[in-house]
């Protein structure tokens, strides 16, 4: 059985308001800075530990695993208000403010605890997933087939719906399910509902509602990649023109394949500027 990595931070819990122990890990100096992964991703798969470890210099970083991954609890019925529980008891075990990062399904999920708690001081998004327009196909009908193979314990059907709902190609789904991390996926694939839960409402091709965000109060930075197609830019920038106290910037050359060298000094910048 494979151990802890040697450079990865011990784990510690932290209990949500329904009782649900939130798995987390803190490393670096400085302020703190908790970050929110998106869909299938956890503190030990996906970018979330590589962004940490390249941030650590500049904050004290909070990783956690969002309920149902890794070595977090779980709870049914899900509920979007839950996972921002999950937040404030990091943010708790921050000390009771802190800076606020997201990426996915996850920067939305970040916006919906920024307007919530006060202890989140700044925001920054990472290409949240939002269709506003036509560029590109609505998602219902794979948010409800995913629904569906979760309920019917199909999780590889589930991973195979998600991946090509966000553009990815079915010659390297079918490579991808003959590599061990198709396993690991599987074994989160019951979380994919969640962030349906999260986005789904924003993935329908309409216009983000006047004045939604209207109380949010933390200043926040939306950010996109040069290379993303252009509903997601579409929707990014819409989304830090819907919300009062932002501003927007595309990150040359990136994509949703987050780089963490790439975000470092623009987090830096934003985080610690005036």
């Amino acid at each position: 059985m494979a151990g802890r990595a040697a450079d990865a931070p011990r784990a510690q819990k932290t209990i949500s308001a329904d009782g649900t122990p939130i798995a987390y890990e803190r490393q670096g100096k400085g302020h703190p800075l908790i970050l929110v992964d998106g869909a299938l991703c956890s503190r030990g798969m996906g970018p979330s530990r590589p962004l940490a470890a390249a941030l650590a210099a500049h904050f004290t970083v909070f990783g956690y695993d969002r309920r149902g991954r890794g070595e977090s609890g779980d709870a049914v019925p899900y509920a979007v208000e839950r996972e921002v529980d999950d937040i404030e008891a990091v943010l708790d075990a921050a000390g009771g403010e802190a800076f606020l990062w997201g990426t996915s399904s996850g920067a939305m999920l970040a916006l919906m605890a920024a307007e919530r708690l006060p202890g989140v001081r700044k925001l920054a998004l990472y290409e949240a997933p939002l269709i506003i327009d036509d560029s590109r196909p609505t998602t219902e009908a794979d948010w409800a087939g995913i629904r569906t193979a979760v309920a019917a314990g199909r999780r590889g059907d589930a991973v195979r719906i998600f991946l090509k709902s966000v553009g990815m190609p079915r010659p390297l789904v079918f490579l991808m399910r003959l590599t061990p991390i198709w396993s690991k996926l599987k074994a989160v694939a019951h979380t994919l509902p969640y962030d349906g839960a999260i986005v789904a409402d924003d993935q329908l091709g309409k216009p983000l509602v006047p004045g939604r965000w209207a109380s949010m109060m933390a200043t926040t930075l939306v950010t996109d990649g040069g290379r993303s197609p252009p509903w997601m830019r579409h929707g990014n920038k819409a989304l830090a023109d819907a919300l009062p106290n932002a501003r927007y910037l595309t990150l040359a050359g990136q994509n949703h394949m987050l780089k963490p060298n790439a975000h470092v000094p623009v987090l830096v910048d934003f985080f610690y500027g005036a």
